[in-house]
């Protein structure tokens, strides 16, 4: 329950409320709207403060933030968990909250201001605080897509800004599918885990298909591809690594391994050279052989026949020289034929070294050529390493991607799968607690049935994307009798939650809830409205302006002016709305 609300600027008009019905009246000047002065009366501005003081962001546009309000502290006093606080915050310093009153019971502590030795907590602690004393929600982390005070209050104080009023389950136009299934199960004690579960089924089929779509078309398409394109390449990489494993792990170093290959080279150039000096030698030798044979003495008798022929007889001297030049002959084949023979044997002994060393060289070859087939150099034992550890990479790499294109091309199937389970676990959750949704039903259709014959019915279902509440109406479809449907549904809320020993304790509405709604089912929701607050307990507070008012259509002794507060609010003046000034 709200006690009071008011603020340190002297302009502000403090408001008091009590228990049961409150309505805070605003006089409205004729022909005035408030599309034609912003913050005129402040009938919306005293919802907007109700959400400022119990833990809304407030952003650059908020009217807290305006030079005008910013500098001032506002303040609201309240029962929480049946103690009073009072709780202080500013546009100026909004991120600090001050309160008075004993929070030993609360979940977390506030500090004490060394200076003013105020109990302060900050913004974000204070939600904390609120969504377990109003809500019963864990102050520690519960994942993501859950329940939070911002998410639940919204619903006990709609608000026109944020199209608050234009669907039943939703308290936002903003407000995200996920969160009006959390929230609503929440707060009618359906497993609201199921719903989270849901929404985190839909971020997977999001993000699966922005992969999808990526693998498809984008630059991703061209790293992942097709499983069974990467099984390919898969399979050859590993069969190549395998190759490589096999050769390193029969791979013998040898340290001298270049010493040894030069040396070898070296041999080879030797061995040349000695067979070209070899054919050289062996073409001398049949030359010398050939000249050897061809060295015979020079005949004498053809020129003795000679002499005879011609009737000359050789005088003994000449036949004396004859016989010298024929012995000089011979001396000089004898010496010729010695020299070749000499030069025959020196060429055939060169012949025969130079194959000893060819013998000789070719055995030292032969030993390096098995030394060296044996094993190799240590640089390329390295290469082969650096070249198995490329190879390696190259199949962890074409694993991942197959995984990923499998998981991909998998994980359709798989959520579906999953959506189903979780369907079918939600059809149960409904099914068992089929007390609380039989008691929601028929607590909706009793105040539905106060305001009209046939408004509508509450229906909660199970679907493949998640519970659905949806009011199936009954009549012509029109604002004022969706708006009754809304009133219906927040007073259910209301009056389950605190049944569970859940929510704030009271109820606001905004006088926009009633538009377009005749006059008689206003003064119907009205009166509804004041007898449940008080049978059950809460604090129901509306806002509203005077000309709406409904004079008649209130049971016999009620009287509609013992709920108005005495603070009234108007538009005529400059100092008649709830601030006491005027600001653009």
């Amino acid at each position: 329950m709200i006690h009071n609300i008011c603020c340190d600027l002297r302009s502000f008009k403090t408001l008091s409320f009590r228990k049961g019905l409150n309505i805070l009246l605003a006089e409205k000047s004729a022909g005035a709207s408030d599309r034609q002065t912003r913050n005129a009366a402040g009938k919306s501005s005293f919802i907007e403060l109700v959400h400022l003081l119990l833990g809304s962001n407030v952003e650059k546009t908020s009217i807290f933030k305006s030079e005008e309000l910013s500098p001032w502290t506002f303040q609201i006093e309240l029962d929480i968990c049946d103690e009073v606080y009072t709780i202080h915050r500013s546009g100026a310093k909004p991120s600090k909250i001050i309160i008075q009153g004993d929070p030993s019971v609360w979940p977390i502590s506030p500090s004490i201001d060394d200076k003013t030795g105020f109990q302060e907590l900050s913004n974000t602690n204070w939600k904390l605080v609120l969504g377990n004393l109003f809500f019963g929600l864990p102050y520690h982390d519960i994942g993501r897509f859950k329940p939070t005070v911002r998410s639940l209050f919204p619903y006990f104080a709609r608000r026109q800004e944020d199209g608050g009023f234009e669907k039943i389950v939703k308290h936002s136009s903003q407000q995200s599918n996920w969160a009006q299934q959390v929230g609503v199960s929440y707060l009618l004690d359906l497993d609201w885990t199921i719903s989270q579960q849901f929404q985190e089924i839909r971020e997977k089929e999001k993000a699966t298909e922005k992969l999808r779509k990526a693998a498809k078309d984008g630059e991703l398409g061209h790293y992942i591809g097709r499983s069974s394109d990467l099984r390919t390449q898969l399979t050859i990489s590993e069969a190549k690594a395998k190759r490589l494993r096999s050769q390193l792990d029969s791979y013998q170093v040898v340290p001298e391994y270049k010493e040894l290959e030069s040396e070898a080279s070296n041999i080879t150039r030797q061995i040349s050279n000695l067979n070209g000096e070899n054919v050289i030698d062996r073409e001398l030798l049949l030359q010398l052989k050939e000249s050897y044979d061809a060295e015979t003495p020079p005949d004498n008798g053809d020129v003795s026949k000679l002499y005879n022929e011609a009737g000359i007889v050789f005088p003994d001297l000449v036949k004396h020289r004859l016989e010298e030049v024929t012995k000089f002959h011979q001396v000089i084949v004898q010496n010729r034929r010695a020299h070749l023979s000499n030069e025959i044997t020196s060429t055939e002994e060169r012949i025969s070294e130079r194959d000893r060393q060819k013998e000789s060289l070719d055995e030292r070859r032969k030993t390096i050529m098995e030394i060296l087939d044996s094993g190799g150099a240590l640089e390329h034992y390295t290469r082969l390493r650096e070249e198995l550890g490329k190879s390696e990479s190259e199949v962890e790499t074409l694993k991942q991607r197959m995984e990923t294109a499998e998981k991909i091309e998998s994980t359709k199937a798989d959520l579906e799968i999953e959506r189903a389970t979780l369907s079918k676990t939600l059809k149960n959750d409904i099914r068992e607690r089929e007390s609380i949704v039989r008691e929601a039903i028929l607590l909706f259709e009793e105040l539905s049935e106060s305001l009209y014959e046939q408004a509508g019915s509450l229906t909660i279902s199970d679907s493949h994307n998640g519970p659905v509440f949806e009011v199936k109406k009954h009549s012509q479809r029109s604002k004022g009798i969706n708006n009754m449907q809304i009133f219906c549904f927040d007073l259910m809320l209301t009056e389950l939650s605190l049944k569970q020993g859940r929510g704030p304790g009271f109820l606001i509405h905004d006088s926009h809830l009633f538009d377009g709604v005749d006059p008689r089912q206003v003064a119907k929701a009205l009166q509804l409205g004041a007898d449940r607050a008080e049978a059950h307990g809460y604090q129901y507070i509306v806002t509203m302006n005077s000309n709406e008012l409904p004079k008649n259509g209130f049971r016999p002794g009620m009287d509609i002016k013992d709920y108005i507060l005495p603070t009234k609010l108007t538009d005529a003046t400059e100092t008649g709305g709830l601030f006491g000034l005027r600001f653009d």
